[in-house]
């Protein structure tokens, strides 16, 4: 899988995220390893948008490589584990990254 295909993953699965009890949580992505990128996520008056830029105003950024961000937006990854693994960094507030995997699922 390339960054653009998962990027194209993240807004389809955006497309049917339940946002209605989320006022405002912005999360920038940055995906390492060989297919690298960055994107943000952010949910503002219940509306929801990802973009391929960085979010200097966010909540929180969250990293981890390509396979495991796949694997968490599939349900194969809890995100609590791959914090406590190290394959998933939070810079910011932890609390806004967990209610970020929360609307994941």
């Amino acid at each position: 899988m390339t960054f653009d295909e998962l990027l194209t993953k993240v807004k389809k699965t955006a497309e049917n995220l339940d946002v209605s009890n989320t006022d405002f949580l912005a999360v920038q992505v940055n995906i390492t390893g060989k297919e690298k990128g960055v994107f943000y996520v952010e949910v503002k008056d219940h509306k929801i948008n990802v973009k391929p830029y960085e979010y200097h105003d966010r909540n929180c950024a969250i990293t981890m490589n390509l396979p495991d961000f796949n694997k968490l937006l599939d349900g194969k990854l809890d995100p609590v584990l791959a914090f406590t693994m190290g394959k998933l960094k939070v810079d910011g507030d932890v609390g806004k990254a967990l209610e970020f995997s929360k609307l994941l699922k």
